[in-house]
């Protein structure tokens, strides 16, 4: 096959990034990596054990000193050479990303790649940006505050948007002066690897950069408990972040965590019926629903409810899916085989609860679809407390809702112990402010759902965990402060003299 052909990638790295070389895995031992599209096998990638984590931390370690050292527009200056060299291997990057997780190309090329570019030159350019500050403390004292770097960091990325979370969580911790220790899913390593390429490619020092691909039981809890890890970064589900908390104790490392979110998605009675139906699709329909942030739950006016049914069930059914690399592929399939069954067997709960299915609930039939993890974009009608209504489904799955006064839709929204995205539509922006104000979530979008900006804090209040990801304050969670007085006027206090 020629490289022209959108199956095939001129690039594939499937060893351990530790110290600056590429090395097989302590034990020898590989992991089989997928294409969730046929159930081809693309490559075998080494497989890390704990043994290989203790390496790459003591790598990170030695080059923390000389990283922390180096000045921030040098530290920058390398990340926005990064951030060229993604974009110069975009084709390259959007095509291991497709083939790897099951997203549809045209996302890979539109948004996952521009946005991990754009989120290391935001940070390349923060790198120089760290400020402290100065306290009025008592006369006689000068007090400051300098933010410094935490050490190793460890990251942990999740399968679903493995390229734009690698970016996320290594822009700020580089930027911020720390090394890191990244290890990716087992199901999704391809584009992190890749990354890191690049990132020797364009300069970034031996054990800046650590990339150890394993098993969360083993190496994502060896990262977790590991005494010179200085933190931990972790974006995936409420469960597994509870296991973070507890394997960080030893050392009381500082703890970051991006975790599950069962979004309301409010279509008031004044809404742009065709906007909120467009924009509610990309809510739940993007990346095959495999997102944190997804809305998940609509929750409509009932005076509109019929009107909006009507237009999303067709859009819904007109939603074109097949092989991820086709250009006209508008939803890929999930990412795993044991992921596809875990939204069909929603589907059944849903049924058993007494909801109604309006659009799919079914893997599509045909051989286009026959080896792939596909399940059709689905609807269904429910009721608040069923189990569709509360718990993450994480797939193209949307509960419909409705409700009669803003109180209800409120009661409604906030009817889960998650609380990361949530959107409204309406045209009543004073109703636009209170609800921002009082639904329980770290972000909120007016008439727009997903939007995303390395300079805008991403993250959720519950258990959709603590901690952000993007802007200034992840420069904060990426750093520690430290206070330093300076007696100015040089008097020795009165308790002190002899």
């Amino acid at each position: 096959m020629a490289l022209d052909d959108p199956h095939v990638i001129d690039r594939l790295q499937t060893k351990l990034l530790i110290d600056g070389q590429w090395v097989d895995g302590v034990a020898g031992t590989t992991i089989a990596v997928e294409n969730p599209y046929d159930g081809s096998k693309i490559a075998d990638v080494a497989e890390a054990t704990a043994a290989d984590v203790d390496l790459a931390v003591a790598a990170a370690q030695r080059a923390f000193p000389a990283w922390r050292a180096l000045a921030g527009h040098e530290r920058g200056r390398l990340l926005l050479k990064l951030a060229d060299a993604i974009e110069a291997d975009a084709a390259n990057l959007a095509r291991l990303e497709s083939l790897d997780t099951g997203h549809p190309i045209r996302d890979c090329l539109s948004l996952d790649v521009p946005r991990t570019a754009l989120c290391f030159r935001y940070f390349g350019g923060m790198a120089d940006k760290i400020e402290g500050s100065v306290i009025p403390v008592d006369a006689g004292f000068l007090n400051y505050v300098e933010r410094e770097p935490i050490g190793v960091v460890g990251a942990i990325v999740p399968w679903n948007f493995p390229l734009m979370f690698t970016s996320w969580k290594m822009g700020p911790a580089l930027a911020a002066g720390n090394t890191v220790v990244i290890k990716p899913s087992e199901i999704t390593p391809l584009s992190t690897l890749r990354i890191g390429e690049l990132m020797l490619e364009v300069g970034i020092p031996a054990g800046v950069v650590n990339i150890v691909t394993g098993y969360g039981h083993t190496v994502g809890q060896r990262i977790a408990e590991h005494p010179q890890v200085g933190k931990v970064a972790f974006t995936g589900s409420t469960a597994t972040g509870r296991k973070i908390v507890e394997a960080s104790a030893g050392n009381l490392k500082k703890v970051q965590l991006e975790l599950g979110g069962k979004g309301p998605n409010i279509i008031f009675a004044d809404a742009n019926i065709p906007a909120a139906i467009g924009g509610s699709a990309f809510a739940i329909f993007h990346n095959q629903g495999q997102a944190c942030i997804a809305g998940s739950r609509l929750i409509v006016h009932e005076s509109v409810v019929d009107q909006v049914l009507e237009q999303f069930v067709a859009l819904t059914k007109s939603i074109k899916l097949g092989d991820p690399l086709d250009p006209e592929t508008e939803m890929g399939p999930l990412t795993s085989r044991l992921h596809q069954q875990r939204v069909l067997d929603y589907v059944a709960v849903a049924k058993a609860q007494g909801a109604q299915v309006l659009a799919g609930g079914e893997a599509p039939e045909g051989a286009a679809f026959a080896k792939g993890c596909f399940v059709e974009p689905t609807i269904v009608r429910a009721k608040p407390g069923d189990r569709v209504a509360t718990e993450e489904v994480f797939g193209p799955f949307v509960t419909v809702l409705t409700f009669k006064t803003d109180e209800e839709a409120l009661a409604i929204a906030n009817e889960t112990d998650y609380g990361l995205g949530a959107g409204l539509w309406t045209q009543d922006i004073t109703r636009a402010h209170r609800f921002a104000k009082q639904i329980h979530a770290g972000m909120v979008w007016v008439n727009c759902y997903k939007r995303v900006h390395p300079a805008s804090p991403f993250g959720g209040v519950g258990m959709s965990g603590y901690g952000r990801e993007m802007g200034f304050e992840a420069m904060r969670e990426y750093t520690q402060a430290k206070s330093v007085w300076i007696n100015v006027d040089a008097k020795i206090p009165p308790f002190y003299r002899r």
